[in-house]
């Protein structure tokens, strides 16, 4: 069984890209984040990789990540999960990208309102991860730190604030969504700051 490839990038997309290994070139399925930190064609990458089979002689599916932590949460989706696949999965982790410490943190307490807020889960969706999940993620360790408060945690008080959460709400994004990109871009600054038209450029990068 393969569990790891390393060659040269053939072609890419956002959900995909062609490994060429030992004069082979492989088809990888891939979340979005993934795709946007490979090389580009051309270059050298590595990817841990978990075949699937179809369940009536179909043939073999392959799906990449670029370390174990972005692995072991896919097979947590696939394999904990009631009536989810491989591209299921996929579709989960590439929700789960925007942040997996985040996403980790938001299971482990149960914070439905993180899980619809900023990961964009239904709110039957998180429901059924938040059960299906619980006590699985506990000894997952994924790299980096937190970037959001919790979805209903309140946005810098200040009139520059109040005012980019006022403008960004009016062009249809959530009011959680938008609480989150500005309690991040508020520990960016150091609580400084900075004029509305500048949060809503920075936030907008996030949303």
């Amino acid at each position: 069984m393969i569990s790891s490839l390393r060659g040269v990038i053939l072609t890419k997309d956002l959900e995909s890209v062609v490994l060429e290994t030992g004069g082979v070139g492989r088809e990888v399925h891939v979340t979005a984040s993934t795709a946007a930190r490979l090389p580009e064609p051309g270059g050298e990458a590595f990817l841990l990789v978990v075949p699937s089979y179809a369940m009536y002689g179909g043939g073999e599916t392959l799906y990449g990540f670029l370390d174990a932590s972005e692995k072991s949460l896919f097979l947590a989706f696939r394999d904990e999960i009631p009536g989810t696949g491989a591209k299921k999965a996929l579709e989960y982790l590439d929700k789960a990208s925007k942040s997996l410490p985040d996403f980790r943190r938001a299971v482990i307490e149960r914070d439905e309102k993180l899980l619809c807020g900023v990961f964009g889960f239904s709110k039957k969706t998180a429901a059924k991860l938040l059960d299906a999940l619980k006590g699985k993620l506990d000894d997952l360790r994924v790299p980096g730190a937190p970037r959001v408060q919790r979805a209903d945690a309140p946005a810098p008080a200040s009139g520059a604030w109040s005012q980019a959460m006022a403008a960004l709400e009016s062009l249809g994004y959530k009011g959680s969504e938008v609480r989150a990109a500005l309690q991040a871009l508020s520990e960016e600054h150091g609580g400084r700051e900075v004029p509305a038209d500048q949060l809503v450029r920075q936030a907008l990068k996030r949303l």
